[in-house]
């Protein structure tokens, strides 16, 4: 190990309060007087409306080969990760027992490395819907853990854009960062106040637009991605587990589609069905 590392030896030092911070304080318009209290000035000039934290090697390895700025660094100080050998010497490597991070982060195992970095603004829709061609949408998906499954399949299967309503759940939200295993830092997303509006513009652009519901009545998620030509621009609308796609988003897209399963079943986990449709639409990648 040659990076230098800043050991401290209590949770409690203030150099290191900004890894407690939770989803709604990484982008406040006002810190909590909690987090301000013991933090030095510079450290809370450098805390924005745009923050996420990556844990674990592979995350924070993604982050950095995708180009995201960090901010800051924790490692283990007896062992620490290698990755920390990639973070430029400006920036501050602080190091503390596996105890300490586990009582910082609330994280039942402590990670051998959590960093913050900083995010970047949201892709513009027009320009997304320019490059893009195939395009996983969220309508109300409010759980992280289903965010960063999604997510996840949706990369493994050839999508190259990820839209959210503002219902949604955030993609860099730590558990969503988790569970995609960093592969949300891969995607393009960005957020839309109006999924109306939204297919309009993809209608216009040529996308054919799929929505998934367990209506019994509609077409086969095979038989609609069997017709759809190879050069076809596809995208995949989902809903909440609760209630599914709204009627007026169902009532606008191309195609209502369902994944035909056994009869005692009538729907699957929103991220189960997801990948389900990814391979079903968009095909497995070859590449």
């Amino acid at each position: 190990m040659t990076r230098p590392v800043i050991v401290v030896d209590s949770p409690d030092d203030p150099r290191i309060q900004s890894f407690r911070l939770r989803e709604r304080e990484l982008r406040p318009r006002r810190l909590p007087d909690r987090v301000r209290t013991g933090m030095r000035p510079e450290d809370l000039e450098r805390i924005d409306a745009g923050l996420f934290v990556a844990e674990g090697d592979l995350v924070v390895e993604r982050a950095l080969r995708a180009g995201y700025r960090v901010r800051s660094v924790l490692t283990d100080a007896t062992r620490p990760s290698p990755i920390v050998e990639w973070i430029d010497e400006s920036v501050e490597v602080f190091a503390a027992s596996q105890e300490a991070r586990r009582m910082l982060t609330g994280l039942g195992v402590a990670l051998d490395i959590i960093a913050l970095f900083e995010r970047r603004p949201l892709v513009d829709v027009d320009s997304l819907l320019d490059t893009a061609r195939r395009i996983v949408i969220a309508e109300r998906v409010d759980n992280p853990t289903n965010i960063g499954a999604m997510v996840r399949s949706a990369v493994a299967l050839g999508a190259d854009a990820f839209v959210l309503d503002h219902e949604s759940s955030d993609p860099l939200a730590r558990r969503a960062l988790r569970v995609s295993m960093g592969t949300s830092l891969l995607l393009p997303h960005t957020r839309i106040r109006s999924i109306d509006r939204l297919l309009e513009n993809m209608h216009e652009r040529g996308f054919e637009t799929c929505a998934l519901t367990p209506d019994p009545d509609v077409s086969s998620i095979h038989e609609v991605g069997s017709r759809l030509d190879g050069a076809a621009r596809v995208a995949l609308l989902l809903g909440s587990e609760r209630d599914g796609l709204s009627e007026s988003t169902l009532h606008l897209v191309r195609h209502r589609v369902r994944i035909p399963m056994n009869d005692r079943i009538d729907s699957l986990n929103v991220a189960a069905a997801a990948a389900v449709a990814c391979f079903a639409l968009f095909g497995p990648t070859d590449s």
